[in-house]
């Protein structure tokens, strides 16, 4: 199984087999990508990412050594700031056979399901897209 975890946060294996009832990570390949959001808008403004993409960095490689822990094979990545953009870079060098976007349950994340993230990562991308909301 080739999959993409999109998420601001850390994942482990748990958050995974919760997502993915029934499926192994041993032997799995697994790119994690963790968005450099910036959390406050004046940063953005301004174009502070710095400090987002330090974040971004932490979550991503705390992800990733924690499915390798699990025997998947795994990789870590910044994307960029816009989950879509984050999905498109990672897929074009990624074919994920699918992909799990985690997202908070706090109204910041309701900000991605409202521009429809996952209908139009399906379109545009072809590849099964499933969200877990914690």
């Amino acid at each position: 199984m080739k999959l993409l975890v999109l998420a601001t946060d850390p994942v482990d294996a748990d958050d995974l087999r919760g997502a993915l009832p029934g499926e192994s990570l041993d032997g799995a390949e697994v790119l994690v990508v963790s968005p450099a959001v910036n959390e406050s808008r004046v940063a953005f403004w301004v174009s502070d990412s710095d400090e987002a993409i330090i974040e971004a960095e932490s979550a991503a490689n705390e992800s990733a050594n924690a499915l390798a822990a699990e025997g998947a094979r795994t990789r870590a990545e910044v994307g960029e700031s816009d989950p879509l953009l984050a999905l498109q870079d990672a897929l074009a060098t990624f074919p994920a056979d699918r992909v799990l976007v985690f997202a908070r349950g706090d109204d910041e994340s309701q900000r991605y399901r409202e521009d429809d993230l996952l209908g139009e990562a399906q379109r545009r991308f072809g590849v099964p897209i499933a969200e877990v909301t914690r």
